[in-house]
Parts: C-alpha cells; sequence; structure tokens
C-alpha cells in the first residue's frame, strides 16, 4: 500500500511517498479500513515541518476517513461497507481530559493516516455522517470536534448568544456554522475583506477586518453596544488573546484552541480578572462527544466548507497551499 513518511530532519520537501506492506488482518476487537481522506490542521503543519518533533519516518496526518473493510471478533459497532472516521485521542473515549500530551495522537506520538490502509482497536473511529464524502468526514477529527466541544459541550452554547471567531481555519468556519445552526449571533475577522463577505454571506452578522481595525477587541464591544460576546473561538494565542479578552463579556467564556502567534507571550490578567471571563485551554474532544457532534451535524444538515483537495503523493503542495494562507476552510487529501 502507499504511505506518506516524514523523513528526517523533517520539512515539506522530506514527505517521502513510500510502499508498505499491507496491514494485518484485524484480532478481536479491531477493524481493517481502507482510508480515503484526510484534511490538513495546522498540527499536523507542525509535525511535518519539525516545529513538533517525531520519529523518523513517521506516517503523518490524524485525521482518516474511509470504509471498513474487515472487523475482528467481538466487533458490534461496526460491519464491512461501513464508513467511518478517526478519533484525534482515540484512548480517550469519555469523561473529564485524561491527557496532556500528543503521545497518542495519531501522526504525532504514533502513526496516522497518510496511508491507504490500517488495522486499529474500533475504538479509534467512529460512524461518519451519512451521505458525506471521505474527505468532508476526515474534517471532523480535529477541526470539526475541537468547534464543537469549544461551543456546544464546554461553552453550553444557545440560541441567542454572541459568538466571535478569528480568521477563516477550518475550526473558525466550523464555529460559525454550528453557532448559527443553533441560533446564535456570529462575529468574525479577517485580514481579507474579501474573505469577510464570505463568512456574511454564510450567515456571519459582523464582520471586522483587523488590519484595517488593530484594536478589534473594543470594535466587537462597540457592535455588541459594550456589553462583549459570550464566548470567542480563540484561535491565535498571545498576539490575540488580549483583543479577546476586551470582546469577551463579563463572564463569558473565552475557548483558547490555537498558538498561531506563538506559544508564549504576556496576558492581560488584570483584564480577565475584571472581566471575570473563563479562560479555558481545549484540545479536541474525546470519542463521546464526536459521536455527538456526528448526530448533531446530520441533524443541523451542518456540511464542512472544502477550501480544495489534493492527491496523497501531492501532500506537500497541499501543505504549501496551507501556509500561504490563501485558504478558506479545509484542505483535504482525498485517495
Amino acid at each position: 500500500m502507499k504511505a506518506i513518511r516524514i523523513k528526517q530532519p523533517a520539512g515539506l520537501d522530506n514527505l517521502t511517498l513510500t510502499k508498505l506492506d499491507a496491514p494485518a488482518p484485524p484480532g478481536p476487537g479491531e477493524i481493517l479500513v481502507r482510508l480515503h481522506g484526510s484534511s490538513l490542521n495546522y498540527h499536523d503543519f507542525a509535525v511535518v515541518i519539525g516545529a513538533i518533533p517525531t520519529a523518523n519516518g513517521r506516517i503523518p496526518m490524524a485525521d482518516g476517513a474511509g470504509v471498513v473493510e474487515a472487523v475482528g471478533a467481538g466487533v458490534g459497532e461496526f460491519k464491512p461497507g461501513d464508513h467511518v472516521v478517526s478519533c484525534f485521542f482515540p484512548h480517550w473515549l469519555d469523561g473529564a481530559p485524561l491527557v496532556g500530551d500528543f503521545a497518542t495522537v495519531p501522526g504525532d506520538g504514533v502513526d496516522g493516516y497518510a496511508r491507504e490502509y490500517v488495522t486499529v482497536p474500533a475504538q479509534f473511529f467512529t460512524r461518519a455522517p451519512r451521505g458525506w464524502s471521505h474527505a468532508e468526514a476526515a474534517t471532523l477529527t480535529t477541526a470539526g470536534l475541537t468547534a464543537w466541544r469549544a461551543l456546544v459541550v464546554e461553552g453550553q452554547l444557545k440560541a441567542g448568544d454572541i459568538v466571535l471567531v478569528l480568521g477563516t481555519g477550518g475550526v473558525s468556519i466550523f464555529a460559525l456554522q454550528i453557532a448559527r445552526a443553533m441560533g446564535a449571533v456570529v462575529i468574525a475577522t479577517s485580514s481579507s475583506d474579501e474573505k469577510l463577505d464570505r463568512l456574511r454571506g454564510m450567515g456571519a452578522a459582523h464582520g471586522i477586518n483587523y488590519r484595517t481595525t488593530p484594536d478589534w477587541g473594543h470594535a466587537v464591544r462597540d457592535y455588541t453596544g459594550g456589553r462583549g460576546v459570550d464566548h470567542v473561538v480563540e484561535v491565535g494565542g498571545p498576539g490575540t488573546l488580549p483583543q479577546s479578552i476586551a470582546a469577551v463579556r463579563i463572564g463569558g467564556h473565552i475557548s483558547l484552541i490555537g498558538v498561531l502567534t506563538g506559544r508564549g507571550g504576556e496576558v492581560p490578567t488584570a483584564a480577565l480578572m475584571a472581566k471575570q471571563a473563563r479562560l479555558q485551554g481545549i484540545i479536541v474532544g474525546n470519542r463521546r462527544q464526536q459521536l455527538e457532534m456526528v448526530r448533531g451535524l446530520e441533524a443541523t444538515g451542518i456540511r464542512p466548507v472544502i477550501d480544495s483537495l489534493f492527491a496523497l503523493e501531492d501532500i506537500a503542495n497541499a501543505f504549501w497551499h496551507e501556509q500561504s494562507g490563501r485558504h478558506f476552510g479545509k484542505i483535504c487529501l482525498e485517495f
């Protein structure tokens, strides 16, 4: 079977297409999945360029979707022909967070899904939404579940809430779609007026260009009549957090899910205390939350926004496209 490996030193020029032996038949509790899709995330990018160190020869990509080809003894949840999608934390099945690192995450601590077949325990996957393509389903493992957990699970989103999303990456667009489907109002930021127009077309009530309005946190508060937003889906990290704190209402919720502007920096703690806001770090979610998300997406009719599709062997160009920042929504592999 075809697979991609990261040859050290890591870098986009060292993503190598290789041939591997076919995986073993599934044993008790296992399933054999023919993979057909994956999607790119910032975490995957950090791994393949070496910003997050990994083993020589690691197979990248945390997201995987495909078709069950065989099941082992004792597997009752799946049958051959079922469409499935992978779990980011395959051993975190339910309940409170159990992991604080990426040691068990496919494509990082263990081999991922940039390959054609995989034999794994059945708990490593859930069913995919009915009628979705494999590329669409693959967007859920990381980006979709992160947005779902931030707003629905931890944020307890309700109709009439005001949600602020930053940028036009996969998590932010999923958050916009989920918020609108549940009756919330969405404010969005971007550095591109063209992208802001697209976000308004998807239901955003207001858009702010953060390049022309660098004090966008106060602009958000002004738009809400001085109240601030109930939820911030914070993907930037230290470079954007002060503005997010300015934008959130007293007692509001900030989901810190990204570090696009760096891994450390000053936090205006006095402003955060004055807001009495909840700042919560979030890394994706558990298997139970993914099952609930799939049901929710089927009920609302939400479908992911896919920017572009690349072949497995064209994975380096897919990451170059991600690095350019020109994309709107998810970049996917289809194979």
